[in-house]
């Protein structure tokens, strides 16, 4: 696999961290919302072959050795060893997905949590999740997950349909793919959302965006909706503090726009690192030029978590400065996030600039908004409803 050597010393240092951090069969994920946890032994690998289904997006590049093309990373695979994500095992010269129906979360949040507000607002979700990541982000919130090897995990096998099966007797109208990193699990969530589909279900995935465009292109076809972190707009951010790259996420935020899901972005403001006046400007303005001045921007606060400890949570007046910065370059729809109770959680008419949804936190929710259109003034708002 690239990049070895530096690979290996990180998960070390990451293994510790999370075998020490899954002493808990509950734990928290943002704003103290429990995680239902499988009550399985942990560190269990009894059965793993029940968890393997023969990967996408892949080739051989001789009898052992292969080449990974579902997420920018491309890791060249020998045989035993898996991708930077964790989850993606070569098996004898093939490469297969070690997660398949292997959930190790699975929880019933408010469409708000993720944050979609556009997205049938006031409706509920039912979020899933793996182990794994194809990024290293030192800030995660849901490192637990994310930066985790699948034997780490308490795990249960939850077929796609029997996921489906749940969230019809549950009345949950929205399956959601979240916590860790969803294209992970890529091969899960196209199964799922296809027959999501028939059962008359919607898919959603909370993604960092970072895969390739032909992976992203397919996955698009199969899904109602996409919410993607833009985690700064600076290279170095994502190179230093990410382990990625910006480019592939903002061509591949192009490609999601252009599919016709419904996409929503979020930028967690870290104080001193992505938080600079310049750079929100830069980032609204190519949202603006490229997609469409009627995605939805998130700016959400940052609280200390992972493996940066050192910095204070965001101020809400910086909060309130991005959001005016991107209303100053044409952003319709500007969010301030994890602030419950702030004004600018509400959802105001880009016309009129009535107020026609109303929030406090994310399970107050009050939508006033009528056929899709404003109840004031009737000009049709940009979302799902």
């Amino acid at each position: 696999m690239k990049n070895n050597q530096d690979h290996k010393d990180h998960l070390c240092r990451k293994d510790f961290l999370v075998k020490s951090g899954h002493t808990l069969c509950l734990f928290t994920l943002g704003n103290s919302i429990l995680i239902e946890c499988v009550k399985d032994p942990l560190f269990s690998k009894s059965n793993e072959d029940k968890f393997k289904h023969l990967a996408s997006h892949w080739k051989r590049l001789n009898k052992k050795t292969v080449q990974c093309y579902l997420c920018p990373n491309e890791c060249v695979i020998e045989d035993g060893e898996r991708g930077a994500c964790r989850v993606r095992e070569n098996i004898d010269g093939k490469l297969y997905s070690l997660v398949f129906s292997r959930i190790a979360a699975i929880h019933t949040d408010p469409i708000e949590k993720k944050p979609l507000n556009h997205f049938l607002p006031g409706s509920k979700t039912l979020s899933v999740a793996t182990a794994g990541c194809n990024l290293s982000c030192k800030f995660c919130q849901n490192w637990q997950l994310s930066q985790s090897k699948p034997e780490d995990l308490n795990a249960t096998r939850i077929t796609p349909i029997a996921l489906l099966r749940r969230a019809k007797s549950s009345r949950t109208p929205v399956i959601a793919f979240t916590y860790n990193e969803p294209t992970v699990q890529y091969e899960y969530i196209i199964e799922t959302s296809r027959k999501a589909r028939e059962m008359g279900l919607r898919s959603v995935i909370i993604s960092n965006g970072y895969i390739k465009p032909d992976a992203s292109k397919e996955l698009m076809t199969h899904l109602d909706g996409v919410k993607i972190d833009l985690k700064a707009f600076n290279e170095k951010f994502y190179n230093n503090i990410c382990g990625g790259n910006i480019y592939d996420v903002l061509k591949n935020l192009e490609t999601v726009y252009a599919s016709g899901n419904w996409l929503e972005i979020v930028t967690l403001v870290i104080p001193t690192l992505n938080d600079s006046p310049k750079e929100i400007r830069e980032m609204a303005r190519w949202v603006k030029q490229n997609l469409s001045p009627y995605v939805p921007m998130h700016f959400t606060r940052f609280h200390s978590m992972y493996l940066i400890r050192n910095l204070p949570p965001t101020p809400i007046k910086t909060l309130e400065r991005c959001r005016e910065i991107a209303k100053s370059e044409g952003i319709k729809y500007a969010y301030i996030g994890n602030v419950p109770g702030h004004k600018w959680e509400n959802t105001y008419c880009h016309n009129c600039n009535k107020r026609i949804i109303s929030r406090s936190g994310f399970l107050s929710v009050k939508n006033h908004i009528k056929k899709g259109r404003c109840p004031y003034c009737k000009v049709k708002i940009p979302g799902i409803w």
